[in-house]
């Protein structure tokens, strides 16, 4: 997820608790949605919620609203925390949200408002979360490894945003499972925040331990390595899956239809999300559109 520059000019709001929709300022704007299921008179709307900086999330949406505008539909995307995406496809104040990763990572969310929610289709696996750290760190290989080797990384584990599932198994199995809560901390902050001193770390060959996932475009791009997890403490691998509003697949049969053919694999989502990296901020449906013109076929395949 290049989340250290990403963020989105279209609808960008935030929606508050589970049963209330609120809306709040994010990044000086504010945006509001009614609380009709998706459709009604004209053109066919569609309206997909994403996580801001998350690339496969970012990637995905994007390349959906534009098969989707080709398609005849008209596509509005909200912006919002992952709480709230949840909170918002539930109760269908937005229809869809195409990086869910379940069972594992998200599981918290599910369990409170699966039942009010459908799920379309997995369109990648194995999506896994982990501990990385540069190549050139010779002597760690696994999570194990670190309890001995606190001090190379100035004891930090350099986090992302706190609500996320990462952070949250990262502190409550991780750390406890292998002994680290005495020896590291786990800091707070942003996806952008821990790509960037990441990126700095390596420009520098400085020993750094961040909490990363895959699919994600820093394996392309950087040279990195996935600490093993042999207490699984991170659990089993998920699956990143499109879920709906309940009764959606019902309602847009179609739809539906074209989204569970969606699948994508590790070279072909990272081409893309490199793509939207290369266009630059403001420009991630141009990109998506490049990498379909690049990608016909498989975008073709997803159509029938």
């Amino acid at each position: 997820m290049n989340r250290t520059t990403r963020r989105r000019s279209l609808l960008v709001g935030c929606i508050g608790t589970v049963l209330t929709l609120v809306t709040t300022a994010c990044s000086g704007q504010t945006a509001t949605v009614d609380s009709g299921s998706g459709g009604g008179g004209g053109k066919k709307t569609v309206r997909i919620a994403a996580v801001a900086g998350w690339d496969e999330d970012t990637a995905a949406t994007y390349l959906w609203k534009q098969i989707l505008e080709d398609k005849g539909y008209k596509v509005d995307i909200q912006e919002l925390e992952i709480a709230s995406t949840y909170t918002a496809v539930a109760n269908k104040q937005l229809d869809l949200y195409l990086d869910a990763w379940l069972p594992a990572t998200h599981q918290t969310y599910w369990e409170k408002l699966g039942p009010k929610m459908e799920k379309i289709g997995t369109w990648y696996s194995p999506a896994d979360l982990n501990l990385t750290v540069p190549t050139y760190v010779k002597d760690v290989n696994s999570i194990a490894d670190l309890k001995t080797h606190a001090s190379e990384f100035g004891g930090q584990i350099v986090g992302i945003e706190a609500g996320s599932g990462l952070m949250r198994l990262t502190r409550t199995s991780v750390m406890p499972k292998y002994g680290l809560g005495g020896d590291y901390q786990l800091t707070e902050s942003s996806t952008s925040a821990m790509l960037s001193a990441l990126q700095t770390a390596i420009a520098k060959k400085k020993p750094i331990l961040v909490t990363l996932w895959r699919p994600h475009w820093a394996f392309t791009k950087l040279p990195l390595k996935v600490l093993k997890d042999p207490k699984l403490a991170y659990g089993k691998p998920d699956s990143a899956q499109v879920v709906a509003s309940k009764g959606f697949a019902g309602d847009h049969p179609e739809l539906a239809g074209w989204l569970k053919n969606f699948k994508l694999t590790s070279e072909q989502l990272g081409s893309l999300e490199l793509l939207i990296q290369k266009k630059g901020q403001g420009h991630e449906q141009e990109a998506a559109k490049e990498w379909m013109g690049q990608n016909k076929a498989v975008v073709d395949s997803w159509l029938k």
